[in-house]
C-alpha cells in the first residue's frame, strides 16, 4: 500500500495460511515490577491503615489529605453546582443504566425433579466498594456504571474511592454522579492504596465485600492481588482497548475518531484498525494522524498509539475476525457494510458495536450496559460488570418422601465409592436402611 502516516504501526498479515498461528503484539503490564510494587503498597495499608493512605497519597498524588471521607453534604451540594445540561445528561445515563440492569433475565425460580425441589436465591452483598479513575480525566460515568448495578442488585451500602485532585478535593462531576447513583460514602483516595483500604479496612474506610471498577494497571493488579480477601470480578478492567474492523463503507473520519476515542485515555491500552482494503487503510490512518494532531489530549493519545496502536492488513472479513478474537478486545467496532454477518463470528470481546451509528462512546455513557469491561484478553473468559457481580447465588433444597426414596440408593452408591460412609448412612437412615451399629 502507499506510505501512510506512522501514527499506527503496520502489521501485514495477508497471505497467512489458515492454520498458521497468529503472533500479535500485546501490551506489557510491566511483568513483576508493578506487581511487587503493588504488593508493597497493599502491605503498607494493611499494616498501617490511614497513616499509610495519607503518606501514599502525598507520594503519588501530591496531595496532603485531611479527612479521607468526603463530607456527605458535599455530595448533594455538588449536584447543584454542576451545569444543568450535565445534570440532565448524567440523569439520563443513570436512568438508562438502571433500566437495562432491571431488564436482566428474571430469577429462574424453583427447579423440581422427582421429589427434589431447589430454590435459587440471589442475595446481595452487604457492602460494595467502587473505584472511579482520576488523574488524566474525570469519570463520573464510571461512578454511574458501577453504582447503579450495585443498587439494582440491592447492595446495602455502597462506598466509592476516587483519586483526590488539587487540595484533596473531588471534582463536582464525580460527587454529583455519586449523589444521583445513590452512593453512601465517598473517599478521597486512589490507586492501589484505595483498593487496599477497601479490601482490608482502615479507621476511616470500612472493609467491603466486593470491589469493582476500572483503573490503571496498578489498580487492576491490586484488585487481582486482593481477590480472596474480597470478591473481585474475573475481568481485568484495566487500560482501555478498541479494535475497529473497517471495510471502507463508513467515512474514514468516523473510523479514525473511533480509534482515537479509546486511545485518548492514555498509556498501556490498545487501539487497532483492522481492514482488508488498502484504500480504507490509507484514508483512515491519514485521518487518525490529523485527529491526533488536533486533539486536546494529544499527549495521552500518542502514549497509547506509540506501542499500542496498530494498522492490520488482512485478506478478508474472516481473517479480520480471527485477529479480533485473538486480541479479545474490550471494545470491538464492526464498521462494515454488513456488521451482523461478522457478529456471528465474534468469539471474544467485551462489547461489540455494530455499524456506522454505534460508536463505542455511546456504550461508554448511555447505552445501558456497564462500561466496566474485560481488558488484557480477559474477555476470553470474563464478562461485562453487571448485577451478578453484586449477588451471591445460594440454593435451598427441599425433598419429599418419594424424592428421598428415589435418590437415596444413588447417593449411597456414590458416597461408598468415594470412601465416605457417613454420607451414605445419612440417606440410608432416612429410608429405613441404616447399616451402622450404633450403641
Amino acid at each position: 500500500m502507499p506510505d501512510a502516516p506512522d501514527v499506527l504501526e503496520l502489521l501485514d498479515l495477508r497471505g497467512l495460511a489458515a492454520g498458521e498461528p497468529l503472533v500479535l503484539p500485546r501490551p506489557d503490564l510491566g511483568a513483576e515490577g508493578p506487581v511487587e510494587d503493588v504488593r508493597a503498597i497493599l502491605r503498607e495499608v494493611r499494616e498501617r491503615g490511614d497513616d499509610a493512605l495519607r503518606e501514599l497519597t502525598a507520594r503519588f498524588d501530591g496531595v496532603e489529605l485531611g479527612e479521607i471521607r468526603v463530607a456527605p453534604p458535599e455530595l448533594e451540594a455538588a449536584l447543584g453546582r454542576i451545569p444543568t445540561a450535565l445534570r440532565l445528561a448524567l440523569t439520563e445515563a443513570r436512568d438508562a443504566i438502571d433500566a437495562f440492569h432491571r431488564h436482566r433475565a428474571a430469577n429462574p425460580g424453583r427447579y423440581e425433579r422427582g421429589g427434589v425441589a431447589v430454590d435459587l436465591l440471589e442475595i446481595p452483598v452487604d457492602r460494595a466498594g467502587l473505584y472511579a479513575p482520576g488523574g488524566r480525566a474525570r469519570y463520573p460515568s464510571s461512578v454511574l456504571m458501577t453504582a447503579v448495578p450495585a443498587r439494582v442488585a440491592g447492595v446495602g451500602s455502597v462506598a466509592l474511592c476516587v483519586p483526590p485532585g488539587p487540595g484533596g478535593r473531588i471534582a463536582d462531576e464525580i460527587l454529583a454522579a455519586a449523589t444521583l447513583a445513590g452512593v453512601d460514602e465517598v473517599y478521597a483516595v486512589g490507586g492501589a492504596q484505595a483498593i487496599a483500604a477497601m479490601a482490608y479496612g482502615t479507621a476511616s474506610v470500612p472493609k467491603v465485600d466486593v470491589i469493582v471498577g476500572p483503573g490503571s494497571k496498578w489498580v487492576s493488579i491490586a484488585q487481582r492481588e486482593v481477590r480472596g480477601v474480597v470478591g473481585v470480578p474475573a475481568a481485568f478492567a484495566g487500560p482501555s482497548e478498541v479494535v475497529v474492523v473497517a471495510d471502507g463503507s463508513v467515512p474514514a473520519e468516523w473510523a479514525a475518531i473511533d480509534v482515537v476515542v479509546q486511545a485518548e485515555h492514555g498509556p498501556d491500552g490498545l487501539a487497532w484498525l483492522v481492514t482488508w482494503s488498502e484504500e480504507a487503510a490509507h484514508a483512515i490512518t491519514a485521518a487518525v494522524a490529523r485527529l491526533v494532531a488536533a486533539s486536546p489530549r494529544r499527549d495521552e493519545t500518542l502514549a497509547t498509539l506509540h506501542g499500542g496502536g496498530h494498522l492490520v492488513l488482512v485478506d478478508g472479513p474472516e481473517q479480520a475476525m480471527r485477529v479480533a478474537n485473538e486480541i479479545a478486545p474490550e471494545h470491538l467496532e464492526l464498521l462494515v457494510a454488513e456488521p451482523d454477518a461478522l457478529l456471528r463470528l465474534v468469539r471474544h470481546a467485551g462489547a461489540v458495536f455494530l455499524g456506522p451509528l454505534a460508536p463505542a462512546s455511546v456504550g461508554d455513557y448511555i447505552a445501558g450496559p456497564s462500561h466496566v469491561l474485560p481488558t488484557f484478553a480477559t474477555a476470553r473468559f470474563a464478562s461485562v460488570l453487571g448485577v451478578e457481580d453484586f449477588v451471591r447465588r445460594v440454593h435451598a433444597v427441599r425433598i419429599d418422601e418419594a424424592g428421598i426414596e428415589r435418590v437415596a440408593p444413588h447417593v449411597a452408591e456414590i458416597a461408598d465409592a468415594e470412601g465416605l460412609p457417613a454420607h451414605a448412612e445419612s440417606v440410608r437412615m432416612r429410608v429405613g436402611g441404616a447399616t451402622w451399629s450404633v450403641p
